[in-house]
């Protein structure tokens, strides 16, 4: 008989705070059967998809953070704030900068790494750190005082896996800036350049979202360089493996995604680019207690498929639901897989462009000044939902 009703609590951990593992952490603490502690290296959310407006002003960089400790309190978690030193599944402990922590069930949400190139220091990353998003504006600014400028804004993919890949922020935050800089007056004495080593950025948008996006930006007087892969960076711009290069003041750029430094350490089965291996339902392969979702994860399914924040939270529910059922002794499972989608509100300043993508279905639809507010919006409805100041809609 499935045990529906335990005497003892089990203990589950949940390694990160980003999307996944705060997503991971409330499902489990919705059930009566857990003690969930939620471990972050930072004491908050970082709202990622509207860091990109912190560089310009638009918004307070105190709007890009929720608390975990607002988050933990709405839903009966608790909370160590602590970098993570190694992960021993064979004990089933994570020991921590000050302490060691058991776990019965463990869920790996710590994001990823970078995969790095020379002079990556002479680079901002619009998907970096909080703080880089302050680098960002300082530099802006400084390039804005001094009346003109040089900015190349790219990204680059990992070829080991082609999911550890971030364009749209790219794009967002360059159509941003051309936005900004023609609100200013300064526009025509900026060079904007957008480049990126494969042929076609974009593509995994669908195959109508390469031509509407070059159209875009051969409409905004915006130069590309792409096709040509990256040697590397340096004080004053690009360099290209040919030996060209692309002169900068400023050089935004989000590097392919990696594996977590901490995972290289430990047991976990990861592929080529250092992601933990897991089955459908976000069950590492070779345990049956520990699960792993969002950027520390392999990502499997279609050519297309892309690590997004929304895909984080489809797998933290999973995890969430499957680690229930486990300990229920209920066989029923649910996976990821037949969700993955692409969903993207690319914010241009001055409205936006509505992108999905399914096995289904491949929509790029323009939006005007609506599509901007729509994504301001999502930004305050995130935070509310977090804290649990409005319900979920559904999803959403």
């Amino acid at each position: 008989m499935a045990n529906t009703h335990p005497t003892t609590r089990k203990k589950v951990l949940v390694l990160g705070g980003g999307f996944g593992g705060v997503q991971a952490a409330i499902d489990l603490s919705k059930q009566d059967r857990f003690d969930v502690t939620l471990v972050s290296d930072r004491d908050f959310l970082y709202l990622f998809p509207i860091s990109i407006w912190v560089p310009l002003r638009t918004i307070n960089p105190e709007r890009t953070r929720v608390p975990l400790a607002r988050i933990a309190q709405r839903y009966g978690f608790d909370t160590v704030i602590s970098p993570v030193h190694s992960i021993n599944t064979e004990n089933d402990t994570v020991a921590l900068a000050d302490r060691e922590l058991d776990y019965d069930y463990l869920v790996v949400a710590m994001g990823g790494g970078k995969t790095s190139l020379p002079g990556m220091e002479h680079t901002l990353s619009v998907c970096g750190a909080p703080g880089a998003a302050l680098d960002i504006r300082a530099r802006i600014d400084d390039l804005i005082s001094r009346g003109s400028g040089r900015i190349a804004f790219g990204f680059s993919g990992n070829p080991k896996d082609p999911s550890a890949v971030r364009g749209g922020p790219v794009f967002e935050f360059l159509f941003n800036v051309d936005h900004l800089l023609r609100k200013k007056g300064l526009r025509d004495k900026f060079e904007l350049t957008f480049f990126a080593p494969m042929p076609r950025p974009g593509d995994r948008m669908g195959k109508n979202a390469v031509p509407q996006l070059n159209k875009m930006l051969a409409g905004k007087g915006i130069a590309q360089r792409v096709g040509t892969p990256l040697r590397g960076f340096d004080a004053d711009g690009v360099i290209f493996r040919d030996e060209s290069r692309l002169d900068a003041d400023l050089v935004i750029f989000v590097p392919g995604g990696s594996g977590h430094p901490v995972l290289e350490s430990s047991e976990l089965p990861l592929n080529d680019a250092g992601f933990v291996r897991i089955d459908d339902h976000g069950l590492v392969e070779g345990t049956d207690n520990v699960y792993a979702v969002g950027d520390s994860a392999a990502l499997e399914g279609p050519a297309w498929r892309a690590k997004q924040g929304h895909i984080a939270e489809i797998m933290a529910r999973s995890a969430a639901h499957n680690i229930t059922m486990a300990d229920r002794g209920d066989p029923r499972r649910t996976g990821y897989q037949h969700h993955l989608s692409i969903i993207c509100v690319m914010d241009i300043g001055n409205g936006a462009a509505f992108v999905y993508r399914s096995d289904k279905r491949e929509l790029l639809i323009p939006l005007p000044w609506i599509g901007h507010w729509m994504k301001k919006g999502w930004g305050w409805y995130a935070r509310s939902t977090k804290i649990g100041r409005m319900p979920r809609l559904p999803g959403l």
